[in-house]
């Protein structure tokens, strides 16, 4: 795991992910912790990839994955006007 790699954390990383979140690393710190177990710092992020939240979080990395594909949405700050623009 490196600066920039976005992970899905869930409870297979950590029982306390009941609900999957996106995160991007910015780094993984060097704190003693058992074996296994990291802690890392980064950014919640959106399904947009937009940063939320800035956390540190205590994960196994043999439980973090690849996050699944993000639905592709419309441009924000516009509405669909049942159109076809040519």
């Amino acid at each position: 795991m490196k600066a920039g790699d976005l992970v899905y954390v869930t409870r297979a990383a950590s029982v306390q992910f009941l609900r999957p979140i996106r995160f991007r690393v910015i780094r993984v710190l060097d704190w003693p912790t058992y074996d296994g177990w990291v802690w890392l710092e980064g950014y919640q992020v959106n399904t947009v990839g937009d940063a939320v939240s800035r956390r540190r979080i205590f994960v196994q990395p043999a439980g973090l994955t690849a996050p699944p594909a993000a639905v592709p949405t419309q441009a924000r700050g516009r509405k669909p006007t049942g159109r076809i623009r040519r």
